[in-house]
């Protein structure tokens, strides 16, 4: 599809049938949120793919009732990292050089450039960042999930505490920040046909020359 029937063609799924996503599927549209541009090119969060069936009804009762979590074929969990520090970014400067070449310390400027940046927030504020992030790459996830032909509804009405828990996320450094239901779409599904609710083109944008 090109872009513009993809996103058309997308709406948040109310009603999953039961069909599984294939493989391929499944990582070109990891691959694409993976590829998600971000802040300094640093990405402060992970995704979880769920597919176990008791797990996600375990995460079903924190979900204020959205059965499409336990009904989709997937679901996608975007997770923020909770310790933005030196070491966090560290990590970047050593991926950095690994991927691009060199070594961290010719890296060392950018380096500082980020602990400086960082230096000044407070914990809530690197939070908030992070969850800006993670919002970058859930629109980049949804509209390749669409150009995939791959149906999803993103959710963040649920309880987030509820969900670290479950994961077990606050051992692993993590928070849920958001979540998003894969699959396809049921033929009974009466959301699918109405059409979009947009504000209209010469009210959205506005042209300064």
């Amino acid at each position: 599809m090109s872009i513009l029937n993809a996103l058309n063609w997308r709406y948040a799924v109310k009603q999953f049938s039961n069909t599984t996503l294939n493989t391929q599927q499944l990582e070109s549209l990891l691959e694409a949120t993976r590829l998600s541009p971000g802040a300094f090119g640093l990405q402060p969060y992970r995704l979880l793919l769920i597919s176990n069936p008791e797990l996600r009804r375990d995460l079903l009762a924190h979900s204020m009732g959205q059965d499409k979590v336990a009904n989709a074929s997937h679901l996608l969990v975007f997770a923020a990292v909770t310790q933005i520090d030196e070491t966090f970014v560290a990590e970047h400067i050593q991926l950095m050089a690994q991927q691009r070449g060199g070594t961290a310390e010719e890296y060392q400027g950018f380096q500082a450039h980020l602990n400086g940046y960082f230096r000044d927030m407070t914990e809530q504020e690197k939070a908030h960042w992070a969850d800006q992030q993670v919002y970058l790459a859930l629109g980049n996830s949804l509209t390749s999930a669409a150009l995939l032909g791959i149906d999803s509804c993103p959710m963040t009405g649920f309880d987030a505490a509820g969900y670290d828990q479950v994961l077990g996320l606050a051992e692993q450094g993590l928070r849920s920040v958001a979540i998003c239901a894969l699959g396809e779409r049921h033929a009974d599904d009466a959301v699918a046909g109405l059409p979009k609710v947009r504000l209209p083109a010469q009210v959205m944008t506005r042209v300064l020359a």
